[in-house]
């Protein structure tokens, strides 16, 4: 005699194969053994309890970190690492906290004494540096000059020192700017001893920490720091973002501009040639910059929060 398709006793043999299965960790074959059914019915009442909804299964985690879209964000973008931030906060300043503070639990548990790490300087990198506990003695590389800031001095080289301090690794820091008037300039503090050993060090660099800037004004530090003319330049040759002055068009194409010659800072060969950079970025509106970023296959992590998440993912 037939069962009826949905009726009590299948619902409640179903039921039975599921505990089995999914609570007590029975195989297929040892369930098929105990209700007297072959495996592949066993099998049919396990596909029946997920598509009735008899069975759920939730990942969950009851912590600050969407589980879920972490692991969208890496499937979609290929990435090595992926932390997504469940906070509400839009303030800048607590997200920067926020994130910082994650990236720096991811740093402590990627990093090993074989690491030599490369920080670029952004703000939300700074925040990391405050937060990072002691790492296992790895050395530390300044990947870019200083920056002239409205709200203080740039730190870049005392990031970096912190950081070095911190592991007990060596510090490898410059004193330059990050940009200057003029190419020919730039190639003279290139060759300065401190800035040319810093720059030894980049072939070596196993893992980087960089921001993403949006080219618009407030969205960007560089491109608040820079002239009218500069800014105006590489609007006209389509940049969308900047990795820590690497420039992207919105399709993550590396974008080579005059600008780039006077800049003392890593340039996009160099960061391709990093196995993981991991940027920081946050703010919502922030979302083309990411993206292009995420496409440029520059980029092997990112730590960042829901709401830009959502909106790099909902393209």
């Amino acid at each position: 005699m037939a069962e009826a398709h949905d009726g009590p006793a299948r619902v409640v043999l179903t039921a039975s194969v599921a505990r089995r299965y999914y609570l007590d960790g029975r195989s297929k074959v040892e369930i098929a053994e105990e209700f007297g059914l072959s495996r592949f019915k066993v099998a049919r009442l396990l596909d029946a309890a997920r598509a009735s909804g008899l069975v759920r299964i939730e990942i969950r985690h009851q912590g600050e970190i969407d589980v879920d879209l972490s692991a969208r964000l890496q499937d979609r973008f290929g990435l090595q690492h992926s932390v997504v931030i469940d906070t509400p906060d839009d303030d800048a300043d607590s997200l920067r906290g926020h994130l910082g503070r994650a990236a720096a639990r991811l740093l402590a548990e990627i990093i090993t004494p074989q690491d030599v790490l490369g920080l670029a300087w952004a703000r939300a990198v700074s925040a990391m540096a405050r937060a990072l506990p002691p790492l296992p003695g790895t050395p530390v590389v300044q990947l870019t000059g200083a920056l002239s800031l409205p709200d203080g001095p740039d730190t870049s080289v005392d990031v970096v020192r912190e950081v070095a301090s911190a592991s007990g690794g060596a510090a490898h820091v410059f004193y330059a700017p990050f940009t200057v008037p003029d190419a020919a300039t730039a190639r003279a503090l290139r060759r300065q001893p401190e800035v040319a050993r810093a720059f030894a060090q980049l072939p070596l660099v196993t893992k980087a920490v960089a921001g993403v800037g949006l080219w618009k004004p407030g969205q960007s530090t560089l491109y608040d720091a820079l002239s009218e003319d500069d800014r105006a330049a590489l609007h006209r040759l389509g940049v969308c973002a900047d990795v820590s002055g690497v420039f992207l068009s919105a399709e993550g194409e590396a974008i080579r501009t005059e600008l780039s010659e006077r800049m003392i800072g890593i340039d996009a060969e160099q960061m391709r040639a990093i196995p993981e950079v991991v940027v920081v970025p946050y703010g919502e509106s922030k979302s083309p910059a990411v993206r292009a970023a995420l496409r440029s296959g520059l980029i092997g992590g990112i730590v960042t929060h829901t709401a830009l998440a959502h909106a790099v993912l909902e393209e």
